[in-house]
């Protein structure tokens, strides 16, 4: 299952409220075949704009889960329903590529590396293909007239 990462913003409420939010939250991904990693609490920050109602701070979490990717439109469902809820955002967060360490090929002369050959031998391709569609000029004179 891919793991997906959601920001979460929650309304200014008690410690009790709070919780009762971020448990119903994790019902709703639990109930559809979810799997939670991790909640991490950023705390009580200022919103970047006006949102719903007008207050200027509200609560920020960001919840890391594994769930099955046709399940996510209704997990949005679920939480448009939410009145507790200002905004949330679902992000797939793909594992990173193993990256090789080419440092051994980087320290070579430039003509011996494998992708400058590969770059001369698209030129090469590109020149052959260019030298077959050679302008010809049919005017029957042996010099081009629209030469300055």
């Amino acid at each position: 299952m891919p793991v997906y990462e959601m920001p979460i913003i929650i309304k200014l409420l008690s410690k009790k409220d709070l919780f009762t939010i971020l448990k119903r939250t994790a019902n709703s991904i639990f109930d559809k075949g979810g799997l939670i990693r991790k909640i991490d609490n950023l705390g009580k920050l200022a919103l970047p704009y006006k949102m719903k109602e007008l207050k200027k701070e509200a609560n920020f979490f960001i919840f890391h889960f594994d769930m099955p990717p046709a399940i996510i439109l209704t997990l949005n469902k679920d939480l448009k329903r939410d009145v507790d809820i200002l905004k949330w955002q679902v992000y797939n967060t793909n594992e990173k590529e193993k990256i090789e360490c080419t440092l051994d090929n980087e320290l070579l002369p430039p003509p011996y590396r494998r992708d400058v050959q590969e770059l001369i031998e698209l030129g090469n391709k590109h020149r052959r293909k260019s030298d077959r569609f050679k302008f010809k000029f049919n005017t029957g004179l042996n010099y081009y007239p629209f030469q300055r």
